[in-house]
């Protein structure tokens, strides 16, 4: 891509887009051209037990540049973009400029607009909020919120919701004014080449097609055999897409192709919520189109 020849090597590089676009094969093109080390911003990928399902880079993938903050989370520890912040800050420190890639989001905001510093929610409260997304009771948790925040999340997101009430609960303050209350950005966005990857749906479904099946071809069933005794879907771990089908499959409740097709299907709604996203908040990025 023209990206790679684009670029100051010294300059921070954040690359962004929905799954299956090339977003990690772009980064190590411009690692290996330019250096500087790779950064994770992909949620799932940072767990260490999902490699292929995650679509985390191979370890030949990984000799090739310096890799940081892939697969170093336990499957059952919770993660969050406060923990990411965290371990991405040193980094932004270090003697390496730093090429940061991945579809979530809200990493790539909170790095480059500011997190509010909210704390972390009391583990009782947790699973009180665990069981009542659970049950289906979002009506009950939006009825808590306050109007600002309420206005301004995806009431129709159970996570969302869930967050936020958590942090009203927790704090006796709605999510919107801690989020009025937001620190500076550790890296601002105009100290970075930022670029989303602009990836068409009729480009892309085929990608995800394809990848979804060489996924099972380099040993995701296996991958996800080796998990059934830690399976828990409770675990922020068990969102990679795919995991709970092939599950299902390992149980014998759905045939191998149609544990493919439900994942597939899967798939394609998450790119589509991270299309949505990327429109919505990274306006003010380099938009590069792909295919």
């Amino acid at each position: 891509m023209k990206w790679s020849r684009d670029i100051s090597p010294e300059q921070p590089v954040l690359i962004a887009g929905p799954t299956a676009s090339g977003k990690s094969a772009l980064a190590l093109e411009i690692a290996e051209r330019q250096g500087g080390v790779i950064v994770n911003a992909d949620a799932l990928q940072v767990f260490d037990n999902w490699r292929i399902l995650s679509a985390r880079p191979s370890p030949a993938e990984e000799a090739r540049a310096p890799h940081q903050l892939y697969g170093h989370i336990p499957h059952d520890a919770a993660y969050s973009v406060g923990h990411w912040l965290r371990e991405v800050a040193p980094l932004l420190r270090g003697p390496e400029r730093v090429i940061i890639v991945g579809g979530t989001g809200l990493y790539f905001t909170a790095l480059t607009e500011g997190l509010a510093d909210i704390p972390p929610t009391p583990a009782p409260l947790r699973a009180e909020a665990d069981a009542l997304r659970r049950q289906g009771d979002l009506d009950r948790m939006i009825g808590t919120l306050d109007d600002a925040t309420r206005a301004r999340i995806d009431i129709a997101n159970p996570m969302r919701v869930q967050r936020a009430w958590e942090v009203q609960q927790a704090t006796g303050r709605g999510l919107a004014a801690w989020q009025d209350a937001t620190p500076p950005p550790l890296l601002p966005l105009g100290s970075a080449r930022a670029i989303v990857l602009d990836a068409p749906k009729d480009w892309l479904t085929p990608r995800i097609e394809a990848r979804f099946t060489q996924m099972i071809a380099n040993g995701a069933l296996d991958e996800a055999r080796a998990n059934m005794a830690l399976w828990d879907p409770a675990h922020l771990s068990s969102k990679a897409i795919g995991a709970a089908e092939l599950m299902a499959h390992l149980r014998g409740e759905m045939t191998l192709d149609e544990a493919t097709r439900a994942a597939v299907i899967a798939t394609r709604q998450f790119a589509k919520r991270q299309r949505t996203w990327f429109r919505a908040r990274m306006k003010r990025w380099d938009w590069s189109t792909c295919g």
